[in-house]
């Protein structure tokens, strides 16, 4: 048998009771009525009902006290609560509403429309809570498959160190002995496996910067160097993938207190993003500045560019780029850049429109010094 859904009225006028009550057990509800404020308190508190009918004027105690009270209470303050009375003035459902009322009837009521709002508000109410069953159940399972992913990733650098030690010692001890494409191949293994280990890297940090269990490790670096050596690393790639990357920095140096293992790391990410999208013959721009006492970076790509929908999603963890549109992967960067440089107290966003490349850019706080 199902149960009915209870319902309980407050009026301090019987027959307002009697004829509320009627009509909605006729409808199949289970009411419960008071005449009395702080007993219909008592009742809500004993046993909670799933909507309450709330006259404003009563004698020993007002209904917007008695909302007031319902929803100081933790285990009471869901309950939706509909006023009912003959105030019809603006300012008296204006004063129901801020004592946490959701929606006013006045007398002399109707019988349609009373049943149309207790039936519209019981249904928000439980879609509302079932909502909130599927959220908590939701981050209970973001929270295991972060757990998970923690414990595989952690476990994963020693068999990556091995790989790269024993590919360090081939190369040392058998390059002789091996053709130029066998070294070719091992030195895409070495690479692969380098860029792996810095992913597992990068998902442990995310990790810990999510918890706020990360600390960081503050020191004065030039920004302006660190940057020309990233450049200088990625040399490589830009000459393979005919892409020219140039270094704006304006001043010279620009020292900036700030963990340099997590900046180099930002910036890598974002230089290799920038080189991924980037079609040959075009370039990279690599900007330094200072901006409203903040040092400001941005790398500027002429690439496919992203539509303004996308702007946020692309700092959201497991979502990554693809020919300027947003596709689910295993995708940190990022997500990782994002975090790193708020944990700094900075900022971080992307400029792009499709067609017309993009500009990651991101702002420290911690000016040391600027020549």
């Amino acid at each position: 048998m199902t149960e009915k859904t209870s319902i309980l009225i407050v009026d301090d006028r019987p027959e307002n009771l009697r004829l509320l009550s009627a009509m909605l057990e006729q409808t199949g509800y289970a009411v419960r009525s008071s005449t009395s404020a702080l007993r219909a308190l008592a009742v809500a508190r004993r046993e909670p009902p799933a909507l309450i009918l709330l006259d404003m004027r009563m004698p020993e105690m007002d209904g917007l006290a008695v909302c007031r009270e319902l929803k100081a209470d933790p285990a009471l303050q869901v309950i939706p609560v509909i006023f009912i009375s003959a105030l019809a003035e603006t300012e008296d459902k204006i004063k129901a509403f801020q004592a946490g009322g959701i929606d006013y009837i006045t007398k002399p009521f109707q019988e349609a429309e009373v049943l149309a709002r207790v039936t519209t508000h019981l249904a928000l109410h439980r879609q509302k809570a079932e909502l909130e069953v599927f959220n908590q159940r939701l981050k209970e399972l973001e929270s295991l498959r972060d757990s998970l992913t923690h414990m595989i990733v952690h476990d994963m650098r020693g068999p990556l160190s091995v790989i790269n030690g024993h590919l360090g010692m081939i190369r040392l001890f058998e390059s002789a002995n091996l053709s130029g494409e066998v070294r070719d191949s091992l030195s895409a293994i070495q690479a692969g496996t380098t860029r792996l280990t810095r992913m597992v890297a990068e998902m442990l940090v995310v990790s810990k910067l999510e918890a706020g269990l990360l600390n960081l490790k503050l020191k004065p670096r030039n920004l302006v160097a660190l940057a020309r050596q990233l450049v200088a690393d990625h040399q490589v790639d830009s000459d393979r993938l005919a892409v020219q990357i140039n270094l704006m920095a304006s001043p010279e140096p620009l020292t900036v207190s700030l963990d340099g293992e997590l900046i180099e790391r930002v910036l890598q990410n974002l230089l290799g993003n920038a080189l991924k999208f980037s079609p040959g013959g075009s370039a990279i721009e690599l900007q330094l500045a200072v901006v409203a006492g903040q040092a400001r970076v941005a790398v500027r790509d002429f690439g496919p560019g992203i539509a303004p929908e996308f702007h946020q999603k692309v700092f959201e963890k497991f979502s990554q780029l693809e020919s300027g549109k947003i596709r689910q992967g295993c995708g940190l960067g990022l997500a990782f850049c994002k975090l790193a440089i708020e944990a700094h107290g900075g900022r971080i966003g992307v400029d792009s429109q499709p067609g017309h490349g993009s500009t990651f850019w991101f702002t420290l706080p911690g000016v040391v010094r600027v020549t």
